[in-house]
């Protein structure tokens, strides 16, 4: 199996809910659901990774404060390296809603002091090399985001694939923004978007068109992966077919990184040899449970094209 890494963002979140309706100024209401747990896109995808059995490494920071202190004990060994800065630990408090959707109230805090030192000093290039490294939060971590062209030529020099999944910029998708992303993916092999990203960042309302329109920024040999939520996902892979996975039905419980629960299932199943199709099952599968559980599981652990677990 080829090596896996998350570079990105790891904060804390606080899920709070169900609430229906949205309470007025002044008052309290009182909710079923509450938990502590390690959020933010490369929190989540390495959390599904840990569950699966997957080996991995991940480059993070986080702030100086207790938040701080318990993320780095969540991960143990694979924090060691991990920088802590002077800012707080940033912090999102996430309020389900009963349809399993949520809203977020996140504060800045450590993320946008992420940065290329911080990444090369967790990550083993030579190691590495050969395999893929998911690369998120893009809009939150400033001062990476910043040199990313830097770090894509560190990948380039290990044979490392960069899959990109941004998330949603904060001033959304304004030009700037669209020509940003369509440079980054210029220098990525995997694109993982969702279908809402995808058809704003193209300007096509059709999934699979914008799947094409996406490619044709990125290498011959990248794949573009669109994550549809109930609705599957699709995928255009090296050979430009188009191929697709419908997602189990499932009772929603809690849709809280789902995108990012597939990311990790999906490129472990890619760095297993699995085909493309393939692949997709399993991001739609592990997400489906990870997203109808409580509390949240992710299935057993990968097997390989091989017929090996993954580990």
């Amino acid at each position: 199996m080829r090596p896996l890494a998350v570079i990105g963002n790891v904060n804390v979140d606080l899920i709070l809910g169900p609430a229906e309706p949205w309470p007025k100024a002044g008052t309290e209401i009182i909710v079923d659901h509450d938990e502590l747990r390690v959020g933010g896109s490369a929190g989540n995808a390495a959390l599904a990774w840990a569950a699966l059995g997957i080996d991995f490494d991940i480059a993070a920071n986080t702030g100086t404060d207790e938040f701080g202190r318990w993320l780095r004990e969540a991960f143990g060994g694979r924090a060691e390296k991990w920088p802590v800065r002077p800012e707080g630990t940033t912090l999102s408090v996430g309020i389900t809603h009963p349809d399993g959707e949520r809203t977020f109230f996140t504060t800045r805090g450590h993320l946008p002091r992420l940065s290329l030192d911080c990444v090369l000093s967790a990550l083993d290039g030579a190691r590495l090399s050969g395999g893929y490294v998911l690369l998120c939060g893009s809009f939150l971590t400033d001062d990476l985001t910043a040199d990313y062209a830097a770090l894509f030529d560190w990948a380039d020099t290990h044979g490392i694939t960069l899959a990109l999944d941004t998330g949603w910029p904060l001033d959304g998708w304004t030009e700037k923004n669209r020509q940003a992303t369509l440079g980054w993916l210029s220098r990525c092999g995997c694109a993982l978007l969702n279908e809402v990203e995808s058809t704003t960042l193209s300007g096509l309302a059709d999934a699979r068109e914008a799947a094409r329109e996406l490619k044709r920024h990125m290498r011959k040999d990248a794949i573009v992966v669109i994550k549809r939520g109930p609705d599957g996902a699709l995928a255009i892979g090296c050979d430009g077919a188009l191929v697709s996975a419908a997602a189990p039905r499932v009772e929603v419980v809690d849709t809280i990184g789902a995108g990012d629960v597939f990311n990790a299932a999906f490129l472990a199943a890619l760095a297993g040899g699995r085909a493309l199709q393939d692949c997709l099952q399993a991001g739609t599968a592990v997400a489906s449970r990870a997203i109808s559980t409580l509390p949240r599981s992710y299935g057993g652990p990968v097997v390989t094209a091989t017929g090996e677990t993954a580990s």
